[in-house]
Order: structure tokens, then sequence, then C-alpha cells
């Protein structure tokens, strides 16, 4: 992990750092050389964390925490390499991630590829980075997160977690009629059900550990154009990227959910923008579907998740 400085003047969500009492928390954050994980790393900077960026591409997050780090001089930042579809990348950068971890933000994903792809173990693309990748990675950090006092979890979801997804456990991989949209709604309800059924396990362990979830609402973020994702089509690509001027809101504000479900949100809750149908706005306690509160879908997602990753989490 290489390190750059950075922080500056707080501009927090909630007035105080809450839990930090002084004392420069170890963050890591998924994804954050763009978009609302930019935003998310940059304030958590600004209040005085030690912000790691952890992204497959080394060159981009190196770029990012230069950036963080002239706006941001109060607290520190460095990047790791780390690629959420490929198991083997996950289980690499845990076991080189500091022995404590404060707060574990899962941001990254991908969204969705015209065509049906593969992650490097054979999972469909959406559904093994999104969800899978840090279904892994939470599960292989868990002592990490144990050893720190009253760490916090939050997992980034969707709006689209309630477009009509189903879970299909005998095609989760959907190897047969595979549709972008439907596949993408169906990871970030995985996102959702995994957070939720993950403080359901930590409070059955009577282990401290905060695991909360937050969505960005309807954001203008790099999504929508990443050749991984809606950018294998110049098409769709352009569509959305038109559209967003006028439905969308800042990727800076997109942020704020994700910093609100950290500092200020309850064990087990869900946070996102209050206005337009929880597209956009000041954050706030969000709508969960039915589907999503269903503990026995959880726990079958659980029991597969580990079963695919091979990671079984140790709640000892």
């Amino acid at each position: 992990m290489s390190e750059n400085s950075a922080g500056s003047e707080s501009n927090a969500v909630s007035e105080s750092n809450a839990g930090s009492e002084n004392k420069q928390r170890r963050v890591i954050l998924t994804g954050g050389n763009t978009g609302i994980g930019y935003f998310t790393a940059l304030e958590l900077v600004k209040q005085g964390d030690h912000v790691t960026l952890a992204c497959r591409n080394l060159d981009k997050a190196g770029a990012a925490a230069e950036k963080i780090s002239r706006q941001a001089p109060e607290g520190t930042v460095d990047t790791a390499h780390l690629d959420l579809s490929d198991l083997g990348s996950v289980r690499s950068f845990a076991e080189s991630a500091p022995a404590t971890i404060d707060v574990l933000i899962n941001n990254a994903g991908v969204m969705m590829p015209s065509k049906r792809t593969e992650t490097k173990d054979g999972f469909e693309l959406q559904f093994g980075t999104n969800h899978l990748g840090h279904f892994a990675l939470t599960g292989h950090l868990l002592p990490n997160l144990r050893s720190a006092h009253n760490a916090t979890v939050v997992t980034v979801s969707s709006v689209a977690h309630k477009q009509g997804p189903k879970l299909d456990f005998d095609d989760l991989q959907a190897t047969s009629g595979y549709q972008p949209q439907r596949m993408y709604a169906n990871s970030k309800l995985a996102n959702l059900l995994f957070a939720l059924e993950l403080q359901r396990r930590l409070d059955k362990a009577g282990i401290p550990i905060t695991s909360n979830a937050a969505h960005p609402g309807i954001s203008e973020t790099a999504l929508y154009t990443s050749p991984d994702g809606l950018g294998s089509s110049k098409i769709l690509s352009l569509g959305a990227s038109i559209g967003l001027k006028f439905i969308s809101q800042s990727a800076q504000s997109g942020a704020l959910p994700t910093l609100y479900a950290l500092e200020s949100g309850e064990k087990g809750s869900y946070t996102g923008p209050k206005s337009l149908f929880e597209s956009r706005g000041a954050p706030g306690p969000a709508k969960v579907s039915k589907t999503a509160k269903d503990p026995a879908l959880a726990e079958k997602l659980w029991n597969a998740s580990e079963s695919l990753t091979g990671v079984v989490y140790d709640f000892g």
C-alpha cells in the first residue's frame, strides 16, 4: 500500500466524526478512485481518517489519492490493488491489510454490460463483482474489523434492488436468458440482503460491529460510461449520459448517504436520498423492499455465497 498525505477542514455529514474520538480511523474503501467513492474518501480524509483506496486500476487510484491529498491535508490516503472480480486478488488484498480496520465501505461495482461477461472465477460479472467479491472481502477482513472498537461496514446498494429482481438459485450466474438490468438489480438486492443478514449474524454472536447499507439515488457516476458495464454499448451509454443531465444529482451528493450510514445510521439501517422517490436530496432512512427484508432468502443467499466463494465467516 502506497501512501499520500491528505485532509483539510472538516465538512462532515454529521457534526462530529462519530466514534473517532481524536483517533485516526483506518478505512478501506473499494472503488474510491472515481464517482461517489471518490467523494466519500475525500470527506473522510477531510475528517482526519486514513483511507485506503482499494481499486483495480492503481494508476487511476494513485491520481485520485494525489488529488485528495492536495485538498485534504488533515488525514492520510493510500492505495492498494484489489480486483473484486478475482477471488484470488480479494484474498491477497486481505492478507496484506492492516491488522485493525475501523471502517469497511463496500462501494465498487459494475453496471449492466450489454453482453454476459464472467469474472475470473466464472461468475456472471455483476453478481460476481458487486456481491460475491464484497461478500468474500468482508469475510476475509472480519478478524481485522473485530480487532477495532465498534467497527462499521457500509455496503452500497441501489434503488434498483426494488426493480422486480428474482434470485434464481438454480441459475444465479444467468447462464440462460441474460438480462443486463435484471442481473444488476439482482446484484444490488444481494448487496442489501447481505448487509442486513450480516447485522443479524453479528448481533446473534454478540459482536459489536455495525453493518449498514446505503444507496446514492440517481447520481452521475462513471458506472454509466465504464467499458465494463453500460459503456460497453455506445448507444446505451450515450443515452444514459444525456438522460442523467436532467434527472441525476452530482456524485458528490450521491456520496452523502454512504457517509450518513457510516456516521449516523443505526445498526442494520438502510440510507438513501429522501426526495423525488429517493432519487436525490438530503440523506435519511430509505425504504427496504419486502424481498430484501426476507430473512429466509437472506440466509439462502448467504449459504450459496459461502459455497461459491469458499469464504466461511468465523463468528466464534
